[in-house]
């Protein structure tokens, strides 16, 4: 920053008091937000919320009184008194819209005040205007203009749980479970349930199933198991609707499928479990990024400034005219009222389309039959196991077979493509692999330079045309070789994507990868636990070991989400002053109400300071003040099933990947064979900032640190203030960085972007 920023930052805030409130329906994650405003500003209100705080501990209400002048009157009353002219509302779009009600009639309700001798001249010239900021927090992401609500995530992680218990039961009976979950007026976590599971069918409200669909389920049910599948699974949101409008309940399915299939069919209702829980990693990490960028809003408002809600698009923060989402999300009950199904979809978004359509081809497209003048494209997996990496290959499989392409699996990478360990899957070939953790073809680190001839042969052999590559930055660095292969090799003109995959979250070219955020809630499940087992004993400092290589997202993140004291990153070079501070800042905790604390350290953040070193360090400097603890979780870290997260977004990437080869293929097809030498040919699909893109890979090289295999500018870095924030340190945020006031732009023919 310049020394104006540096100045306009520490000086924004003097003088300004923020009130915090959650309303509306509980979520997880709900106490973050609240969380970053009390640690930076307000110590004397006491110790931040835990982080692994389910809901709300401030306490969340539908309250009747607001909704009537006299209760906003005496609201008004409250704030002012106590000299508060921001509020930070965080709730759904009623409480949203009742605050942008308050806020317009904030004049009105100082001058009766003034009026009825409540308040006076000085205190209403004091609080002459008020700004307010929404955050959106529902398990059902039925607000438009956000991808993702506060809350969504950890609802979706509930009801995965259940869902994976649920089938291994399902398997042994040869059931049918119909599982209802929550969405009276909007179907996201039935939607992202189902894909994230592999589900038979998902009855919506936003999109109705055809007057026919009884025998269209039945048959489809009848289908799965005649391919040796033991079990069905559909998935019913709670507001489902046939075309007519008329409910769909999760016992008519079941009465349906008794009586046409005989099949033993049970049902569960999830219900309110589905709101309980500690919250996500993501959902934490996503509160305090909102809480952040809402603060911020407020601290920058003036009496001009609309009431705006904070919300994310792709992996940015943005911001929006608060009645703008509001309006939107009504226009979308009003279009499902009025039967206007296609719009109400359009308008809820470009993800929960790209969700909607992924499915149908999933559920509901049948592969031809003939493959008469098909491609062939080959799958594999390259690098390090990571969770999700089978849901990709799932994914690229059957959109390849829907597409009329003869697809091949390869199995352990690029050396079984040597090696010729190849085998064309059908469509059955990949069912069930959804929600199955590690590698089912397997994988090494293998790069393929060494062995160019055999890979060679082998395209020939088995005339590959097409290669997706799902794996880490050895798929990465695979493809570089690839790509200066051709000048050898024409056998490896062919097209190649790279779908990146790996714990490390270290690839070029993508903010997230594959399997990150199911080790990053590993972690954080740890570490909730770990700080759990303090509780008793008190005054003990757990030093805790993850991995990543020399990319420290995963020590990070997971500090920001589990309320860490330190990470420990080689990003961030610190030194034994900085670790001297450390541990004096943890000294002065022991003597708050709070008597524990936890650092982490990313394993190769710095060959001197090991994690041996600084627990020794804190060991050593914590005598008759605190115990020192350590742990190295290991390869526990790559383990364990996916996350919701990480199988929506390996299976999105898969099906993105899989449309783009069949278009480069036929784009490179030029007298009678497969030729592509260009640099777009071989390309990185990531998520960068709002939108997953295309990016040669020969293009991402200047942005890499081979050396150390990360990416020389990575985004999470400017996160790393918020983490010490939350600990309770002194010290500077970047204020030069933050969203803008963005429009939704909406036509009548119901399209809706952001």
């Amino acid at each position: 920053m310049t020394h104006e920023e540096h100045h306009a930052a520490k000086t924004l805030g003097i003088g300004k008091a923020i009130a915090v409130l959650t309303s509306g329906g509980d979520a997880q994650g709900l106490s973050r937000p609240g969380g970053w405003w009390r640690s930076h500003q307000g110590s004397h209100l006491g110790e931040r919320f835990d982080d692994a705080s389910a809901g709300t501990v401030i306490g969340s209400a539908r309250c009747k009184d607001f909704r009537e002048r006299e209760g906003r009157l005496r609201a008004a009353y409250n704030l002012v008194k106590r000299g508060i002219t921001n509020l930070c509302v965080i709730g759904g779009d009623g409480s949203l819209t009742g605050a942008d009600t308050f806020r317009s009639e904030w004049s009105d309700l100082l001058s009766d005040l003034q009026k009825a001798g409540k308040i006076t001249d000085e205190e209403a010239t004091k609080s002459s205007y008020l700004n307010i900021v929404g955050l959106v927090g529902s398990i059902d992401n039925d607000f438009c203009g956000t991808d993702m609500t506060i809350g969504t995530d950890s609802a979706l992680h509930r009801i995965m749980e259940i869902v994976d218990a649920i089938t291994t039961t399902a398997q042994s009976h040869q059931r049918t479970f119909v599982l209802e979950v929550m969405g009276r007026h909007c179907g996201y976590l039935a939607l992202v349930t189902s894909l994230s599971c592999g589900a038979d069918w998902v009855f919506i409200p936003e999109c109705p199933p055809d007057d026919d669909w009884e025998e269209h389920l039945c048959r489809r049910l009848s289908e799965t198991r005649t391919r040796g599948s033991r079990l069905n699974i559909i998935i019913v949101a709670e507001g489902a609707i046939d075309k007519n409008g008329k409910p769909i309940t999760s016992e008519d399915i079941k009465n349906l499928v008794v009586k046409r299939l005989g099949y033993d069919t049970r049902v569960t209702v999830l219900g309110h479990v589905q709101r309980g829980g500690t919250p996500s990693a993501f959902d934490r990490i996503l509160g305090s990024r909102m809480g952040v960028e809402a603060v911020m809003a407020l601290l920058e408002g003036t009496p001009d400034t609309p009431a705006c809600v904070v919300s994310l698009s792709g992996n940015q923060a943005v911001r929006l005219p608060l009645m703008e989402c509001v309006q939107v999300t009504k226009d979308v009950t009003k279009a499902m009222d009025e039967k206007k199904f296609d719009e109400a979809l359009k308008l809820r978004g470009r993800s929960f389309m790209n969700n909607w359509e992924v499915y149908k081809l999933l559920a509901h497209v049948r592969p031809p039959v003939s493959k008469s003048g098909s491609h062939t494209v080959a799958v594999m997996n390259v690098g390090a196991p990571a969770a999700g990496m089978n849901a990709a290959v799932r994914s690229t499989v059957r959109i390849g077979l829907i597409q009329g392409n003869r697809v091949l699996v390869v199995h352990d990478g690029f050396e079984g493509l040597a090696k010729g360990q190849i085998e064309e899957a059908g469509w059955s070939y990949v069912g069930g692999w959804t929600g199955q953790g590690g590698s089912k073809l397997g994988t090494k680190r293998t790069l393929p330079k060494k062995s160019f001839e055999q890979i060679s042969a082998n395209i020939t052999k088995f005339n590959i045309q097409g290669l997706v590559i799902i794996g880490g930055f050895e798929a990465y660095t695979g493809g570089l070789e690839l790509m200066e292969g051709r000048k050898q090799f024409d056998e490896l003109c062919i097209p190649f994507v790279v779908i990146p995959a790996t714990v490390s979250n270290n690839v070029p070219g993508s903010d997230f990868s594959v399997g990150a955020d199911t080790a990053l809630n590993t972690i954080c499940t740890t570490c909730d636990r770990i700080k759990q087992s303090a509780a008793g004993t008190k005054r003990r400092v757990f030093i805790i070991e993850t991995m990543g290589g020399y990319c420290g997202y995963l020590a990070t993140m997971a500090g920001l989400a589990a309320g860490a004291d330190a990470a420990y990153i080689f990003e961030e070079p610190f030194t034994i002053r900085d670790l001297q501070a450390n541990v004096e800042h943890l000294v002065q905790k022991m003597k708050t109400t709070v008597k524990r604390g936890l650092v982490l350290r990313n394993e190769k953040c710095n060959e001197n300071y090991t994690t041996d070193f600084i627990f020794n360090l804190y060991s050593e400097e914590g005598k008759g003040i605190f115990d020192s603890r350590k742990n190295v979780l290991g390869h526990m870290q790559q383990g364990g099933s996916p996350t919701p997260f990480d199988r929506n977004f390996a299976t999105k990437m898969g099906a993105k990947a899989m449309n783009w080869m069949s278009g480069k293929i036929k784009e490179s097809y030029r007298n009678g064979r497969i030729f592509a030498n260009t640099p777009d040919s071989g390309c990185v699909l990531g998520m960068r900032k709002r939108a997953l893109v295309f990016q040669p890979v020969a293009e991402l090289k200047d942005q890499t640190d081979f050396e150390h295999r990360i990416p020389k500018e990575q985004w999470w870095l400017k996160l790393r203030p918020i983490l010490k924030i939350l600990a309770k340190y002194e010290i500077d945020l970047d204020t030069s960085d933050h969203a803008h006031l963005e429009h939704i732009t909406r036509k009548r023919s119901g399209e809706a972007a952001v």
